[in-house]
């Protein structure tokens, strides 16, 4: 008989256990452990599917440190079709109990840690049966200590948002919004409208664990506002966050410039390793990330599903 329950004291962090692998078994439990400390997800809401005695797969809700409702769901542990299903409804229920509208979920390829998410096929075979959609096929992109420092454009002056406040930010973010390409903010223009959608964003990437002076508008040489730089830490890494080009500065290299501003003011904060994502549609977003010497070690899905 398969049980989905929430997971014993003594079963967290490890969860599911594979036999014959260590690397994803220890990697898997100190991602836990991680999310745990740092308020990303609670005891209560790491669920384990158990059948005749053995733990045979696991799902954990997760959120933005912080907030009580949960947004995610994060390791997911399928085992089988039927465990899965099971997974996912128990997931939906206890997120829509806790005031959850929506939940949302990443698939990386190729599989590696800390969630090693073998089984692509039957994973989203399991997403789309339990009502999440594609909400963006993307990219994800690295720079370590010891890649080349991108070069910083000397044409751009920042002003950080200790000095000009949130307004200026808002203001800019709704005219990049005019024709962006990027398909998580487009969803969200559809639903809220362009300023709404720029204060939404503003607003989360104000909750990202930042320094003041790290969110930066950038003002060419007549000191029009061109560019927003937004680079920020998760409990696991830190990113480049959100990157924004004014509709008229676009095709002069400003998102380059970007990413590597965010780089120098990561590194500067002790940063060693940096990661940033993009539509693998957004082809000017992609080369941005190249040129400022990040490299594509991963591809990731992003699926969300109404509650």
């Amino acid at each position: 008989m398969l049980t989905i329950r929430t997971a014993h004291p003594d079963e967290l962090p490890a969860l599911t256990t594979r036999p014959d692998d260590d690397e994803r078994n220890t990697a898997t439990a100190a991602y836990l452990s991680g999310l745990l400390n740092n308020g990303c997800t609670r005891p209560e809401w790491c669920l384990v599917a158990e059948r005749d005695g053995r733990l045979t797969g696991n799902v954990v809700l997760w959120t933005i440190p912080g907030r009580t409702v949960p947004m995610d769901i994060v390791l997911l542990e399928p085992g089988d079709p039927d465990t899965g299903e099971a997974l996912l409804a128990h997931a939906a229920a206890l997120a829509r109990e806790l005031g959850a509208q929506t939940q949302g979920h990443v698939l990386d390829s190729p599989a590696q840690g800390p969630q090693f998410q073998r089984d692509p096929q039957l994973r989203e075979k399991l997403l789309a049966d339990a009502g999440f959609t594609l909400s963006r096929d993307g990219c994800r992109f690295l720079w370590t200590t010891g890649d080349p420092m991108p070069v910083q454009d000397e044409r751009l002056h920042w002003r950080s948002l200790a000095e000009l406040g949130e307004t200026p930010f808002v203001d800019l973010l709704t005219d990049t919004f005019t024709d962006t390409e990027d398909s998580i903010f487009q969803a969200e223009i559809t639903q809220h409208g362009l300023r709404g959608a720029a204060q939404r964003n503003v607003a989360d990437m104000l909750e990202m664990d930042h320094q003041p002076g790290w969110y930066e508008i950038g003002y060419d040489a007549a000191d029009t506002p061109v560019a927003i730089s937004m680079p920020a830490r998760t409990p696991t890494s830190a990113v480049i966050g959100l990157v924004a080009v004014a509709s008229t500065g676009r095709g002069q290299g400003y998102a380059t410039s970007v990413v590597a501003r965010g780089t120098r003011v990561l590194v500067d904060a002790g940063s060693d390793e940096i990661r940033g994502d993009c539509d693998a549609g957004n082809i000017g977003m992609f080369k941005a990330f190249q040129r400022a010497g990040y490299r594509n070690f991963a591809n990731r899905k992003m699926f969300t599903r109404p509650l």
